[in-house]
């Protein structure tokens, strides 16, 4: 059992940890080691890292051949502090179309040291992979996955050929498969059902921290079309909201990096969390001007809150979405998830 302070320290390094961009509130009282940055290297670099913060995060669709739907979130963070365990935490969710309803999970646990593989997990959690197939299982009481992805685009580097570096405050490593072919098996109330869709998977680590008082709204867009999207919009502990940034993810596996603002983000609805208060942005219209994009966000649920106060400190909305309009002038359809962070204040 890890001791009171350490779970503190914990709860503050991952208190944005559930974002693909958690540099974007960096903000350490030291200046932390800032190592040479070195290239991606893939598939090694899905293994873990001897770096103080990490995590493996997907988010994907899946249909059975019944016509039944699903939404799956699973990540987990890993923590390295000097003398103590590495310590992990994850999140499980499930979208349940039929019955309309959201469900989530998570669980920690620490071990001495961090595996040398991509292999990771916890009483049946799981994650695994060789670099162009990985495999996911989870489990909560009405829901488990076990899948499989493979990739049907090469992975998007982000930033300087997926290095982000900040000088003296530290370097991140980021990467996206942004277009998965899935396939499994979704267990729905002791059901097993045969499923596939696509998904997104997010890989960051590197020697950085994160603090409160911030927050972002990130989505992941993947369109009928073959077009991929990754956008954000940081605030600040004042409220103010920066331009839009991302990387748009052509048909054929390039991408290119937005310019600040090249991407216009507007709210069309909110929402406001019956158990915690919380009021969130529900509804968007994201437009690409300069590519002839405009297309429509609605959320599957608007419930698609987590309260992981008891693994990661927070409250955050993680939920699906589905797509609808045009991509240089014609009709464009997708589906999508929305990360919103910082709206919850927790103690």
């Amino acid at each position: 059992m890890i001791g009171r302070c350490y779970w503190i320290f914990l709860a503050f390094a991952l208190l944005v940890g559930c974002a693909p961009y958690p540099h974007r509130a960096l903000a350490p009282a030291t200046p932390l080691p800032t190592p040479t940055p070195h290239p991606i290297r893939l598939p090694a670099d899905d293994a873990p890292h001897a770096d103080l913060t990490e995590w493996w995060y997907y988010t994907g669709h899946l249909a059975a051949a019944n016509g039944q739907r699903y939404g799956f979130e699973l990540v987990v963070f890993q923590i390295e502090r000097k003398d103590a365990p590495v310590f992990y935490a994850a999140h499980f969710a499930i979208t349940d179309h039929q019955r309309q309803q959201f469900h989530f999970d998570q669980r920690t646990w620490t071990l001495a040291r961090a595996p040398t593989t991509f292999d990771l997990g916890s009483g049946g959690w799981q994650m695994s992979g060789n670099g162009q197939s990985d495999a996911l299982q989870a489990s909560m009481p009405g829901y488990a996955i076990d899948l499989r992805t493979s990739l049907l685009k090469p992975p998007t580097l982000h930033g300087d050929d997926g290095v982000i570096s900040f000088g003296p405050v530290g370097d991140s490593y980021y990467y996206s498969d942004t277009r998965l072919a899935v396939e499994g098996t979704v267990e729905d109330h002791g059901i097993p059902l045969k499923v596939q869709g696509l998904a997104w998977k997010d890989r960051q680590w590197g020697n950085f921290l994160t603090v409160t008082g911030s927050g972002w709204d990130w989505f992941s867009i993947q369109l009928s079309d073959g077009t991929d999207l990754m956008l954000f919009l940081l605030r600040g502990t004042l409220g103010e909201t920066s331009p839009s940034y991302g990387t748009l993810v052509l048909p054929d596996g390039t991408s290119q990096s937005l310019q600040p603002d090249a991407a216009r983000v507007q709210v069309t609805g909110h929402w406001t969390s019956p158990r915690t208060d919380t009021t969130y942005p529900s509804g968007w219209t994201v437009d690409l001007p300069a590519h002839g994009l405009h297309v429509d966000l609605q959320p599957v649920l608007r419930d698609q809150e987590l309260d992981t106060r008891a693994s990661t400190g927070q409250i955050y909305w993680e939920g699906e979405v589905t797509i609808q309009g045009q991509d240089q002038g014609r009709p464009v359809s997708g589906q999508g998830y929305v990360e919103l962070t910082g709206y919850a204040k927790t103690k």
